[in-house]
Parts: structure tokens; sequence; C-alpha cells
């Protein structure tokens, strides 16, 4: 393959579009986030990147907690609506038709819809330049029980049709090609 050279730029694609929800049961938004991962696995630790300016940053900043709620193809209608529109000016709740439903271990509230809810607690706010880095503590996940195999119990990615974006653009989650390890597995 011939390769020319490009501008720098954050070309890690694709990444997750998650619906980040935040706030109290009383006071709370969702924002879409695409900046957002694995720190650690013990503990389990894991970021989002917000931008300052933007109205949920203050209320992440505030609570020092929040909850990543992992998107689906149904969703994305919802997940991009949340994403372009302010929660200082509309209930996002509302507008998206998307439901609340009670954090265990944290006090903002959870997206129903959503097959998996990360609840987080914030450990370090880190200052990058356009973005700041809120890196987090996993504090509890909320998995919808339908989609854990009973013999395995794993969460089945596939039967979730999790939604993913890449550079502007939505995508649904293909299928299974291989399975970590699978290239040296013993036949």
């Amino acid at each position: 393959m011939k390769k020319i050279s490009w501008k720098p730029g954050t070309q890690i694609y694709p990444l997750p579009a998650v619906l980040v929800s935040c706030g109290t049961p009383e006071r709370s938004n969702l924002i879409t986030v695409a900046w957002t991962g694995t720190l650690c696995t013990n503990p389990p630790m894991c970021y989002i990147s917000v931008r300052p300016e933007r109205h949920s940053y203050a209320i992440i900043k505030e609570q020092m907690e929040f909850t990543i709620n992992l998107t689906t193809a149904s969703m994305a209608r919802a997940t991009d609506w949340a994403g372009v529109r302010s929660g200082a000016d509309y209930d996002k709740w509302e507008e998206t038709g998307l439901t609340p439903c009670p954090g265990v271990a944290v006090r903002c509230p959870a997206v129903a819809e959503s097959p998996l809810n990360i609840e987080c607690r914030v450990k370090e706010i880190i200052h990058l330049g356009s973005h700041d880095m809120f890196v987090a503590d996993v504090v509890n996940v909320q998995a919808s029980e339908e989609l854990i195999d009973p013999e395995t119990q794993a969460f089945d990615l596939a039967r979730a049709g999790l939604m993913s974006y890449s550079h502007g653009h939505y995508y649904e989650q293909g299928p299974e090609i291989g399975r970590f390890g699978w290239s040296v597995k013993k036949k």
C-alpha cells in the first residue's frame, strides 16, 4: 500500500459513541461523547474527554461522577441529537425520549434503554488543550439481563447491536471475526 502524509490528527477510529449522563436525579443531563475508553483493568478505570465549554462539563466537575451509557443502532437518533443540542437549552431526556433510571453507586441517572451502564467516580481531571480528560474509577456496571449469556455469564456484544463513531459518521457493529487468542489456538 502506498502511503501519503497527512497533517497530525486524531484518526483512531472507530470509537464507541456513548451517552454520558451526569448530575443528580433532580437536575441531570446527557452528553454524547466519542473520546472515551479503558485506562486500567485492576482497578477498573476509564475516561471521557469533554470540552470545558460544554454544558455537562460543569455538572461533571461539580458532582465528580458520571455514567457511560453504551448506545445501540436503535438509539442513534437520540445519541446524535444529544450531541448537537445543549442541555442549557433543552431537557435532553424529554427531547430524546430516553428514560432516566437510578444509578446504583452514583447519584446521576443511567439511560434505561442502554444495554450497559458504566457508573464512574472522577479521580482526576487532566487539562489537555481543547478537551479535559476526566479519569474515573468504575464503581458499578448495570447490564441488561437479557444480554447476559446464562452459561458463560458474558455480555453478548453481538446481540446488543452497539453503535460506533468514525470521523463524523455512526455505524452499527458488525459480525464477530475472531476471539482473543484465536490466531494461536491449537486445532
